[in-house]
């Protein structure tokens, strides 16, 4: 929770929702090229530090802790609608938030999940960029990772406090439990970059749990 807020204070989230464009002068593309980190272990299995609908590696260094999101806009007292604002994007609810500080970096890899449904996973992504302030520019791609495939975007947020702008990552799945979400965000567009290959690494080892 106090991940949460010290982003939207320091203008970590940002527009509108983003189509399927090229992203001109920022740089933004769909498919990071960076090299996955070093493994430091793993989330998503039962008796992980989150336990969710897919499993996958965590870079080394990287603290991941579980988000109860009812419980965190319960515990927010007169912040409750800020909090829940900042807790469900879209069509999902953040789910773990696994932060880059132990390693030294500023930033984190978030996971949100939704309810089963109907929707494949470029629908569910294309709802998530599309509620989150000051969004635009995205560059969707299907991938394929082992036996998962789902969809990516890189995007390029712009916060209108601190007028300026970065890159961001995310991807979504489908699985029997629900559509899943991870996002790479980053104080700027510099330490996304820094953390693209913690975001390689979940991609590269993404498999769905069943649960």
């Amino acid at each position: 929770m106090t991940g949460l807020l010290t982003g939207l204070l320091t203008g970590c989230t940002a527009a509108e929702g983003g189509a399927d464009t090229a992203a001109g002068t920022t740089g933004a593309s769909a498919g990071a090229t960076a090299k996955a980190a070093a493994r430091g272990g793993s989330v998503g299995a039962s008796g992980s530090a989150c336990e969710l609908p897919v499993a996958f590696d965590v870079a080394e260094s990287w603290k991941a802790k579980a988000v109860r999101a009812d419980e965190a806009s319960a515990a927010a007292g007169d912040l409750a609608e800020l909090a829940d604002a900042l807790l469900r994007q879209g069509p999902v609810t953040m789910a773990c938030e696994i932060d880059a500080k132990p390693a030294g970096k500023i930033g984190f890899l978030r996971v949100w999940t939704g309810e089963p449904g109907d929707a494949d996973a470029r629908t569910v992504l294309k709802g998530f960029v599309a509620a989150e302030k000051g969004a635009s520019k995205a560059v969707y791609r299907t991938f394929t990772s082992g036996g998962v495939t789902g969809a990516e975007v890189a995007y390029v947020t712009t916060s209108e406090l601190l007028e300026e702008s970065k890159t961001e990552h995310a991807l979504a799945v489908t699985t029997p439990g629900g559509p899943v979400v991870l996002h790479l965000g980053g104080l700027d567009t510099e330490e996304h970059e820094a953390m693209l290959p913690a975001y390689e690494l979940a991609k590269s080892t993404l498999r769905v749990t069943g649960s």
